[in-house]
């Protein structure tokens, strides 16, 4: 394929990515901008092959046909429930490809390099592998993480600041060596040490960080493998693998920003440790902070029949009982009833950024009625009756009301301003954050007790009759 074509196609490549994140930036779009980027990867692929750069199209062909059926087969495996950790997972894979390349363009033979472009494409190599060294196992550890293998507590070393900066600092002078020998057999001694190195950094750093913070720590690694492929894409001079890094690596870094403003947390503070738990700690007890009042479904259908306004606020609960479907269901037996219906979706439910709108798009539940916790706040001492289901922390009043809460100055959907609340969990344990939560107590909350399917199945039944 003449050079052109290659240009052009890579440059229209470009602009589908950068269609296809726009897109990605709304619900209503977001379908359009999956279709413009599978367009764009496509054209850039089949450019990229049809280069003159590829002599033998056999390896290439086994590769693209090994990784497209592992890619179907996980695709159709994996639940919704999953799909923080399977992101977690595929970032991985990014910062060992650039690992990997990194070692393959060092021990190329037939790169020969001279005077400064040589010591640029030295460091092109080093940053490549530090970064996706880093990606690749603090991605595994987050995957662990999220699918409970590694308990969400935050593994706190003594002068464990200390030991980041050592390594840091020890990193840079591995690099200086790296730079200054001629010899590839010595320079491999530099490389890998500092690989190692940048291993234990990545299991360290994210190790440390609790589970509360997984959503910014998923959107972090996001960043992390763009800016990988960003650095494979210097080595490989790619442009298009340039721009693309480079596409994901910001767009990750801004969402980092708005997940860590909307848990009221800065970016170095998640990184120096984060809080959280393994989850399901017991809260506590009864006494301490009032009585509970349980509710069973028929209770709750009837106030959902008699109610005007209603907002549902789902969390990672919903997501593991995969309530999402019966929840449209009920949605739109009321919405025929001229009950006004919506949801209230704040930034970090569930574990990655996003995670319940994708739920929520799944059942078919319309777009228009799915608010930002910022649109619709302000809404719920208007509202006859809050649903939440399977959230925990992000509708803990000690967020607003107890400076001395871990969570104090997150923001948080008000749901206790509603008449009446109705939260649906299996027990009184205390969410990822393993903050107890007072909403449970309140006066004007109700306790729906159980699966969150099995007691939606039933709220449902009612409503039908």
């Amino acid at each position: 394929m003449p050079q052109g074509v290659i240009i052009v196609s890579y440059i229209l490549a470009t602009i589908l990515f950068i269609l296809a994140l726009k897109g990605l930036s709304h619900p209503e779009t977001a379908r359009r901008g999956n279709l413009y980027g599978i367009i764009g990867m496509t054209l850039a692929i089949l450019a990229t092959v049809m280069s003159d750069r590829v002599s033998s199209y056999v390896p290439v062909i086994l590769a693209m046909a090994a990784g497209g059926s592992v890619g179907i087969y996980v695709a159709r495996k994996v639940q919704m429930t999953e799909m923080p950790e399977l992101v977690a997972i595929l970032h991985s894979l990014v910062g060992m490809a650039a690992v990997l390349i990194g070692f393959a363009n060092y021990l190329d033979p037939t790169a020969v390099f001279e005077g400064a472009s040589k010591t640029v494409h030295e460091v092109e190599i080093y940053l490549g592998i530090l970064i996706g060294a880093v990606t690749f196992t603090g991605s595994v550890v987050a995957y662990g993480k999220l699918c409970g293998k590694i308990t969400g507590k935050p593994l706190l070393l003594p002068a464990r600041h200390w030991l980041n900066l050592g390594l840091l600092i020890l990193s840079i002078l591995l690099g200086k060596w790296f730079l200054n020998v001629e010899s590839i057999g010595v320079g491999m001694i530099p490389l890998i040490l500092m690989t190692i190195i940048a291993f234990a950094f990545g299991v360290h750093m994210v190790m440390a960080i609790g589970g509360a913070d997984m959503p910014v720590v998923v959107s972090m690694l996001n960043s992390y493998s763009g800016w990988a492929a960003s650095a494979t894409g210097f080595m490989l001079s790619n442009d298009l693998l340039i721009v693309t890094g480079a596409l994901v690596g910001s767009s990750g870094a801004i969402l980092s920003y708005i997940m860590c403003r909307a848990m009221n947390r800065h970016f170095l503070s998640v990184i120096a440790g984060g809080f959280g738990t393994e989850g399901g700690a017991p809260a506590a007890a009864a006494g301490e902070q009032g009585e509970v009042h349980p509710i069973d479904p028929d209770e709750t259908a009837e106030l959902l029949l008699n109610a005007k306004n209603v907002i549902i606020v789902p969390g990672y609960g919903m997501a593991v009982a995969q309530a999402q479907h019966v929840v449209a269901e009920i949605v739109k037996t009321l919405r025929d009833k001229g009950v006004n219906v919506r949801f209230g979706i704040h930034p970090v439910a569930g574990r990655m950024p996003g995670h319940m709108n994708v739920l929520l798009a799944e059942a078919k539940i319309p777009y228009d009625i799915v608010l930002e916790m910022d649109e619709i706040n302000d809404d719920f001492p208007e509202t006859d009756v809050a649903i939440v289901i399977g959230a925990n922390d992000i509708v803990n009043p000690s967020a607003m009301e107890d400076p001395n809460s871990p969570i104090a100055g997150m923001p948080v959907l008000e749901v206790w301003k509603a008449s009446t609340c109705i939260v649906l969990k299996r027990s009184m344990a205390t969410g990822y954050a393993g903050v107890d939560n007072p909403l449970f107590f309140r006066e004007n909350t109700r306790m729906l007790f159980g699966d969150a399917r099995d007691s939606l199945d039933k709220v449902l039944g009612q409503l039908k009759h």
